[in-house]
């Protein structure tokens, strides 16, 4: 049976006016509930399956494709970001098809910045950074403790982006539920402490990574590896699977286990960012495994960027 078209959404006003109409139905005695899956879009299996677990949750699913600018600096890949609407519409409708896709053409007040970056003048680590998203926008929303480290720390404007355009998703759509996966680890858990923090009325559902055959995690950015960079990747994952292993044996110390992960993507060709073992409610560091953590790794391949992580609950 062929699944329903949904409803492709361009305006903020048309896509809230949708939500509360759809949710509050007059023949219905009590309201719908609406679940929103956010994405950057060039969707792929791991988007799909937090679509069929959103459907599993709420009586209406939206999906939101967006691709984000206040995220990126103009240093990074705002350009460059892979991008086929027509494809991730014919995705949706093959994975069973959702009620609406908002695709908004704009979610920031440029004024008349005429195409200059604005930049941000915070002091301290924030200074020198600067912001795609220039004019009159102004505010921005920090979760101040659990954006400086791990990713964080090599893109200093990246989490304000994501927590804000979250926020104003949120405004918008007006869900009950919104899926993230947690191969953005430190994502998922900004978005959990905004939502707690700010008293939003939306329930966050965090959706184990999505792997290739082959073990690598399921990313947008994955088209952009050569065949030979996206196989030296694969010692991403190799390399966390094994200090899982010798962390849940009791094998190896932590300042062990993260020089074993640097030195085996290294020598397969890989540049690390980062290689931390964190708490994972706080992201804070930790020498010795007392309580749940999680293993977080970004490491370039060529011009491509990866994250991963793996979480151990010892």
């Amino acid at each position: 049976m062929a699944s329903k078209e949904a409803e492709v959404i361009t305006d903020i006003a048309a896509m809230r006016n949708w939500s509360r109409s759809s949710k509050y139905q007059q023949q219905s005695p009590t309201p719908k509930t609406l679940a929103l899956v956010p994405t950057m879009g060039f969707l792929h299996a791991g988007h799909l399956s937090l679509v069929r677990r959103a459907r599993s949750l709420a009586d209406l699913v939206a999906v939101s494709i967006y691709v984000n600018p206040g995220q990126f600096s103009p240093t990074e890949d705002l350009s460059t970001y892979p991008s086929d609407l027509a494809g991730d519409l014919r995705k949706l409708a093959d994975a069973g098809g959702v009620d609406a896709v908002f695709c908004p053409r704009n979610l920031y007040d440029y004024g008349g910045g005429g195409g200059k970056v604005r930049r941000v003048d915070g002091g301290g680590e924030e200074r020198g950074a600067v912001s795609c998203v220039e004019g009159e926008h102004e505010t921005w929303i920090r979760v101040e403790g659990l954006e400086k480290g791990l990713c964080g720390r090599s893109r200093p404007v990246f989490f304000r982006g994501v927590a804000t355009v979250v926020a104003k998703l949120f405004n918008i759509v007006e869900p009950d539920f919104a899926l993230f996966g947690k191969k953005d680890y430190q994502q998922w858990r900004v978005i959990c402490r905004m939502v707690r923090d700010l008293n939003f009325s939306v329930e966050i559902i965090g959706s184990e990574i999505v792997r290739e055959v082959d073990g690598l995690a399921m990313s947008s950015r994955n088209v952009h590896l050569s065949p030979e960079e996206r196989e030296k990747a694969l010692s991403i994952n190799k390399s966390l699977s094994k200090a899982k292993f010798a962390a849940e044996n009791g094998q190896e110390t932590c300042q062990r286990m993260k020089l074993l992960i640097i030195q085996s993507i290294t020598e397969a060709g890989g540049r690390i960012d980062y290689a931390e073992i964190v708490e994972q409610e706080t992201l804070k560091p930790v020498e010795v495994i007392t309580s749940p953590v999680v293993i977080c790794v970004a490491a370039w391949f060529g011009n491509v960027r990866l994250i991963d992580n793996m979480e151990i609950n010892i």
